[in-house]
């Protein structure tokens, strides 16, 4: 990446959803004029981590329309066969999963890997387990998604709550209509995503992969067996 790029990525303005937290470490800030300078500090350094975590670079979707795109930035911990999450009745076939880990310094915000209608939206409360441990999909509180596509295939997207995240956000509802790279949510504050492919769909990364959300190809709908 250039240092343009790495520039861009790092100054790109925060999303709303981050606007609460900096203000709170500004009024900290501005709490310490009376409390004391270490109070300032404490606050600027606050209001800076979130300025630099909820920041929401733009992203430029791959051009070819049978392409699933990655939901989140991170890295690649699972390439493995598994169930989708019961709740979003997709049926008990195994089908490939690709588990994204977001540590606290990689962009939150998640995006739709494909074109197509939000069929289902289901919240599952749970525990707070490190998101890289596998049995993270089944234990911590998760948001899960069901989309159907234009060839009448289902995939889905879980947004997976991490060690200290307490918040997961979803700006989308059932039966919406989105394009592959629009944002739907967010997870405060470091987190996990899962991508489940439609069936005869094989993922083309391999664990330890960087994903960069909204614009790395995961997998190919044309290279369906």
């Amino acid at each position: 990446m250039s240092l343009v790029a790495s520039a861009r990525l790092v100054l790109a303005p925060p999303h709303r959803a981050g606007w609460p937290f900096i203000g709170l470490g500004l009024a900290v800030a501005l709490l310490g004029v009376f409390a004391g300078a270490w109070l300032i500090w404490l606050g600027m350094l606050f209001a800076a981590f979130c300025l630099y975590f909820f920041r929401d670079p733009t992203r430029v979707p791959p051009q070819r329309q049978d392409a699933l795109i990655a939901p989140a930035d991170g890295t690649v911990t699972m390439v493995d066969l598994a169930v989708p999450p019961a709740e979003l009745g997709l049926g008990e076939t195994p089908r490939w999963r690709v588990a994204i880990f977001l540590s606290v310094l990689n962009v939150h915000i998640n995006r739709l890997p494909a074109t197509g209608t939000i069929t289902c939206i289901a919240y599952r409360h749970g525990k707070f387990l490190n998101a890289s441990l596998d049995k993270a999909s089944v234990d911590n509180e998760r948001n899960a998604l069901a989309m159907r596509l234009d060839d009448g295939r289902d995939l889905a997207v879980v947004q997976i709550a991490g060690l200290i995240a307490r918040r997961i956000l979803c700006f989308v509802h059932e039966g919406d209509f989105g394009v592959a790279g629009a944002r739907f949510g967010l997870i405060r504050f470091g987190s996990r995503t899962d991508l489940y492919l439609p069936h005869g769909v094989e993922p083309m990364v391999v664990v330890g992969q960087t994903m960069v959300g909204g614009e790395t190809v995961i997998a190919l709908m044309t290279a369906a067996t």
